[in-house]
């Protein structure tokens, strides 16, 4: 669940300094080994458990194949990231390719779209947390509501502080999620020799069940799996710190994509081998997998897998919303949304406090309104017009515009976009209805700060390759 931008939380909001005697340059020390290792960092190796459930739920089963499904959809995506991340080394950002590649209109809707990632991360993580404390039966006689508040506070109470995320802590932390995994792996194995499945097709049925098979259940699965790999698009931000970037950045992304969707999809592989019933028998479906892994590993599993994702999204809902501040005050300060209090500064702590205070609003309230399931659809509604943006400009960049138009060219970011459209298009009415409003709003906004467009939007001005 590290999907946010950590690069953005490490570098937050600290005052604009006075220009050095010398230039400063980013030291190009990072492989390809450790670029593969920040990307696996950052989306974490149980990236998939709290989403099992809830895809399960949509996908009548199918978890597996919507897992596949998007790592399909992510490994052309990572190749047009790759590929846009050698055009604009120190861009990282989709709003900023479709800004400079297609039009500044197109970049601006983009990133106002995409702040629905930075947004609904957090509330989600609000969410699973509170129901994971409520399972742990931490205080039971608190209710839920009661640590919604807990923790909608707790994330803008810290982010107000200026922590921040460190790298080695979350390194440390992808270490013992990745020992909790093995432990699993194994409670699985000698549950299974004990009790093994009814016949041989059980051993298929996780990819295929004719008796449920629905591909707009699966699509519909798949369009909330891409959830697993949020955040890979990070690793474009490493362009100058790292060693040959036009061959390294886009081998690091495929990789990390590649290894996430292969990890992540033993996992519910060996989770719908343990358990063949309806995941509503578990309780709440966001926390499904805990249950399973209690079932293979008893309750010192459960409690252990459980604490370790809590822990992890805490983590990740701190950093998320630190995130969207970040992003408010990147823009306030370029004037593209009202300066004077998104584009301020605490002058003690050196953080966006207004924007900070804002998105910890939002998310006390949001989480409240929208449900963990809801909740990862509007941030993949964001995720996925980011992604189809980033395709294009890879297809318009080197085959449209480029010389060299070959298949390699072509073939990779059409697909790319067509499978994030095709899972774009199933998300649930709901999500798409909110996301268009969302979407008008930001047309209406834009247009009001440019005159009708005609005035050119001021996040793209003064921005260099």
């Amino acid at each position: 669940m590290f999907a946010n931008l950590i690069r953005q939380i490490n570098a937050v909001t600290t005052p604009d300094q006075p220009a050095a005697t010398a230039p400063v340059t980013l030291r190009r020390a990072l492989g390809l080994r450790a670029l593969v290792i920040y990307g696996l960092v950052l989306i974490q190796p149980t990236a998939p458990m709290p989403l099992y459930g809830v895809v399960s739920q949509a996908a009548d089963g199918h978890v597996v194949t919507t897992i596949l499904i998007g790592m399909v959809a992510m490994l052309f995506t990572a190749i047009s990231y790759g590929r846009m991340a050698n055009v604009y080394p120190t861009a990282g950002s989709a709003y900023t390719y479709v800004g400079r590649e297609l039009h500044p209109a197109l970049g601006y809707l983009t990133g106002w779209s995409m702040m629905f990632d930075y947004v609904m991360n957090p509330i989600i993580c609000v969410v699973w947390c509170s129901n994971a404390t409520v399972e742990l039966g931490i205080l039971p006689v608190l209710s839920w509501q009661f640590w919604v508040v807990v923790y909608a506070l707790s994330f803008t109470g810290l982010n107000l502080r200026g922590i921040q995320a460190s790298d080695r802590t979350n390194t440390f932390l992808a270490v013992a999620l990745t020992a909790v995994i093995v432990w699993f792996f194994a409670a699985v194995a000698r549950y299974l020799l004990a009790h093994p499945p009814a016949d041989a097709a059980a051993w298929t049925r996780p990819f295929y069940d004719p008796t449920t098979f629905s591909w707009r259940h699966v699509s519909n699965g798949a369009a909330l799996a891409v959830l697993t790999y949020i955040g890979f698009d990070s690793i474009s931000t490493l362009s100058e710190e790292a060693h040959n970037p036009r061959r390294n950045i886009l081998l690091a992304t495929v990789l990390v994509c590649l290894i996430t969707g292969v990890l992540a999809a033993a996992e519910v592989y060996a989770a719908q081998l343990a358990w063949s019933g309806p995941v509503t028998a578990l309780g709440k479906p966001e926390n499904a997998f805990a249950h399973v892994a209690g079932q293979v590993g008893g309750h010192a599993l459960f409690r252990t897998l459980t604490v370790a994702l809590l822990v992890a999204n805490i983590g990740s809902g701190v950093g998320a919303q630190l995130g969207a501040g970040r992003l408010l005050y990147g823009m306030g300060r370029d004037d593209a949304i009202p300066r004077r209090f998104f584009g301020r500064l605490h002058p003690r702590t050196q953080v966006p406090a207004n924007n900070i205070l804002l998105v910890g609003g939002v998310v006390l309230v949001g989480a409240f309104l929208v449900d963990y399931a809801l909740g990862a659809e509007l941030l993949n509604f964001g995720a996925l017009i980011g992604f189809m943006g980033v395709n294009v400009c890879a297809l318009v960049h080197y085959f449209v515009r480029g010389r060299d138009r070959c298949w390699h060219q072509l073939v990779p970011p059409v697909l790319g976009f067509l499978v994030c459209l095709f899972l774009w298009t199933s998300l649930s009415w709901k999500a798409r209805a909110i996301g268009f409003a969302w979407l008008t709003l930001g047309v209406l906004y834009g247009a009001w700060r440019t005159g009708g467009y005609r005035r050119p939007l001021k996040m793209f001005i003064g921005e260099t390759s």
